[in-house]
């Protein structure tokens, strides 16, 4: 029970650490934000899309799109259409010098985290891959607890990155900084957008 929790820890926490459109797009919401509780909606958003494609490939039932490559293709169109609406919106969006809050709002939030999570295509594979593979290797309470140590990393990581960003924007009175992230999200995200582009060529 202990090794396949302290594993689920491990893996959940090396998958989720590289830099990605979505923990870019949660930290820049935690500092566009002038209070966490705004930036609620992408966190709890993330989380419960993670907890979902985690369940998913725990159970199996994510291995569905390694047969239907037709299913594959419409998701990644679709998380390119996304994505690239998402990108245009953040290298637009304008920061507030005078302390009011000119952030994405609650349903954008939600809309783009879904968007970046359950269409981005290299999380779905990664979980697919990887979580649902290692997931294999258990049964019984040992399963659970690794399952249940994948969530709470997906958690514990979002909500870390919303803190950090906040105390970020707290130091930016000028509001300069949060357009430069805006403007290097946007960047991070067209190039999420481009590795998703050739996938579609080489299918």
């Amino acid at each position: 029970m202990f090794q396949a929790v302290i594993h689920g820890l491990l893996l959940a926490l090396g998958l989720i650490l590289p830099l990605g459109a979505q923990n870019i797009f949660v930290f820049n919401q935690g500092a566009n934000h002038k209070s966490l509780n705004k930036a609620l909606p992408v966190v709890i958003t993330a989380g419960l899309c993670d907890t979902l494609l985690i369940l998913l490939a725990v159970f199996g039932v994510s291995l569905i799109l390694n047969h239907y490559p037709s299913l594959q293709l419409i998701i990644y169109i679709v998380g390119l259409i996304f994505l690239l609406y998402m990108a245009w919106t953040l290298w637009n969006e304008k920061s507030s010098s005078n302390g009011s809050d000119l952030a994405i709002s609650a349903k954008k939030q939600i809309s783009f985290a879904l968007s970046v999570s359950l269409l981005n295509p290299h999380a779905i594979m990664d979980t697919v891959g990887v979580i649902g593979t290692s997931a294999s290797l258990y049964s019984g309470y040992e399963k659970v607890g690794f399952t249940v140590a994948t969530i709470f990393i997906s958690w514990f990581w979002f909500f870390g990155l919303a803190i950090a960003g906040k105390q970020v924007g707290m130091f930016d009175k000028s509001g300069k900084f949060i357009i430069i992230l805006n403007r290097v999200s946007s960047i991070i995200i067209l190039f999420v957008a481009a590795l998703i582009i050739k996938n579609i060529i080489n299918m």
